[in-house]
């Protein structure tokens, strides 16, 4: 074991065991951890966890090391949190997903960010694709009494899954990576049967979440603190980069 992998584990990291794993489509898997430190966490819907999936790996950068997870579920009771991994990327995450098995001891840390539930509005609008679909789920679980609606996009459908909870509470969309105009169109639609105040969530591929960011900003002339955007990946990059 690397000096730096011994410090993240012993000093940085807290341990969890895998106890779950299933699939939830063929571009997607539940893992579900265990770890003591769950029931002590200062959880707001919205939260991540950075996970080590390339620790002890000989020759892979610190960078390589760390993949952000949205938490899909938490049950501080149980000391249980649920992340729904895509594997569609093919990369190291994308490895450990396919390979890890029930059992497994990780190492995690809480990243805590600004993409997170706001209940201060009257209507909401979720964009997104499958890398945010299970971030997606999790703020609109918090918006009891709150109308929602919700635009997620995949080429394939397949590879959407529903929440947690067995419900689907968004309209699935087949479409190509990157298309910003035709969500427009669709937001559009979607926008003119709202009503109060609205905030939009944004995630996934950061083309999407510029070019929509620039259409509700200038276009709508939306204020910026009711267009939350989040971009998950980035075509030109790969991990923490």
């Amino acid at each position: 074991m690397g000096i730096i992998d011994s410090i993240l584990k012993k000093v940085v990291l807290q341990k969890a065991t895998i106890v779950e794993k299933r699939r939830l489509s063929d571009s997607a898997f539940l893992i579900r951890l265990e770890s003591k430190g769950i029931s002590e966490a200062d959880f707001v819907p919205g939260h991540f966890i950075r996970l080590a999936v390339g620790l002890d790996k000989e020759g892979t950068s610190v960078k390589d090391k760390v993949r952000s997870y949205s938490v899909w579920n938490i049950d501080t009771s149980q000391d249980i949190i649920d992340l729904a991994v895509a594997t569609h990327s093919n990369g190291i995450g994308s490895k450990w997903a396919e390979d890890c098995t029930i059992g497994d001891e990780i190492y995690f840390k809480w990243k805590k960010g600004n993409f997170l539930v706001d209940d201060s509005a009257d209507s909401y609008l979720m964009i997104g694709d499958l890398s945010a679909l299970s971030h997606l789920y999790m703020i609109n679980r918090n918006l009891p009494n709150k109308k929602v609606k919700g635009i997620i996009y995949s080429s394939d459908t397949d590879d959407l899954f529903s929440d947690i909870d067995g419900q689907a509470p968004f309209d699935f969309y087949s479409l190509p990576h990157n298309p910003s105009q035709e969500l427009i169109h669709k937001a559009k639609e979607l926008l003119a049967d709202m009503t109060g105040k609205k905030i939009v969530y944004i995630a996934g591929d950061s083309r999407v979440c510029v070019a929509l960011n620039q259409f509700f900003r200038n276009e709508l002339n939306w204020e910026t603190k009711f267009i939350k955007t989040k971009p998950f990946w980035n075509p030109a990059k790969k991990g923490l980069e």
